[in-house]
């Protein structure tokens, strides 16, 4: 008898157990299944806040922000197409809108030049006038609220390192970021290491004087757009009522 309530007390122990842990492991969330062939990335995915590791951010509208240097420079695109750095506080060169192109990939676009900054296989940065490839970078946040930006499609390949037991390690590639000198100069993409002080770069957030350059900025641009509708608005007008006269002659009867 005593054998016998010792195992209906052991079964609802069981039975209780389940039921606890049965809503615990409802709410946990499933493991991110790897693709066969494919190396798996055990990390968490973090957002725009975190240090390191990899990002799953930079969505939503662009950004507008002033990329400031370690050098003390800022970072600056031309209308004529050159990029170098300004120490001016309120340069309106100097603001730029960061867009999201993919995961941690962003293109960087002068407001007021209208070029998108570029560089290409030689580690030279130039302004574009259309987006492509070579205006892609990849977006890392470092300590001290500094990012860098390197270049997604061009890097060194380095040669395969040998370890210790002999065996070749396979090839890495040293990435390319974009980089302001103490002169306010670029650099070539392949003279550069996410460790230099040329690399580094603080975004920082338009303060009203910027805001109001912009501003002052898109109404030129909407103004402009409709002195130019309106000549052509204009013609057709004229054009329409042309046909229309045209038509009331071709309708009149011939006198007698």
């Amino acid at each position: 008898m005593v054998i016998i309530q010792l195992l209906l007390l052991l079964s609802f122990l069981d039975q209780s157990e389940q039921d606890y842990l049965s809503p615990r492991l409802a709410h946990t969330p499933p493991r991110a299944s790897c693709a066969r062939g494919q190396p798996c990335d055990p990390r968490p995915r973090r957002d725009a806040g975190g240090r390191g590791g990899v990002y799953e951010h930079l969505g939503g509208a662009p950004r507008r922000r002033k990329l400031y240097c370690a050098t003390k420079y800022h970072l600056q695109i031309h209308s004529s197409g050159k990029i170098d750095g300004s120490l001016e506080e309120n340069n309106p060169f100097s603001i730029m809108e960061l867009t999201a192109v993919d995961v941690g990939v962003v293109a960087i676009k002068g407001i007021f030049s209208g070029r998108y900054l570029a560089m290409n296989d030689k580690g030279r940065l130039y302004a574009s006038d259309v987006f492509n490839q070579d205006c892609e970078f990849v977006e890392r946040i470092h300590e001290l609220g500094y990012n860098t930006y390197a270049s997604r499609h061009h890097s060194t390949l380095q040669p395969p390192a040998v370890g210790g037991s002999g065996k070749r390690r396979a090839s890495a590639k040293r990435q390319w970021y974009v980089s302001i000198n103490g002169k306010g100069r670029p650099r070539r993409g392949f003279k550069t290491r996410s460790t230099d002080k040329a690399s580094l770069f603080l975004p920082r957030v338009l303060g009203n004087k910027d805001h109001e350059m912009v501003r002052k900025l898109r109404d030129s641009q909407r103004h402009q757009a409709g002195q130019q509708s309106a000549p052509v608005g204009l013609a057709e007008r004229r054009r329409r009522r042309h046909r229309g006269q045209g038509r009331k002659g071709t309708n009149r009867r011939p006198s007698d």
